[in-house]
């Protein structure tokens, strides 16, 4: 049996997903979506993280999990870390400044230790 070609994948632009990215996008799969991207990832790239990832999960498939909701094609790399709303970081929300290091900073002297004399 051939491979599908990239179009016909169940996870769009399956080959140039992180893997960090992949684990939490296959859990929407079926078993035999996972033996197409297997396949496809046997034949093309066979990284090995990925076939881990993708065994494990099948493993875990074939042992009764069920496969999560959602969409696993939603995700869009251009969108990841644009969360709606803004970033709730601000100076307000920042630290206090901290003392430099004990050896010193570039424009700030460290402070000799002990009996020691600079």
């Amino acid at each position: 049996m051939s491979t599908p070609d990239r179009g016909a994948l169940p996870l769009p632009d399956f080959d140039h997903l992180p893997v960090g990215t992949l684990e939490s996008r296959i859990r929407s799969l079926q078993a035999d979506e996972l033996d197409q991207l297997l396949r496809y990832e046997h034949e093309h790239a066979d990284r090995a993280q990925v076939v881990q990832l993708l065994t494990s999960r099948k493993r875990q498939l074939d042992a009764g999990a069920e496969p999560t909701g959602g969409d696993p094609s939603a995700f869009r790399p251009e969108q990841a870390g644009h969360a709606a709303g803004g970033s709730p970081v601000s100076p307000a929300t920042s630290p206090q400044p901290s003392s430099p290091p004990p050896h010193g900073t570039p424009d700030q002297r460290g402070k000799p230790k002990g009996n020691r004399t600079v």
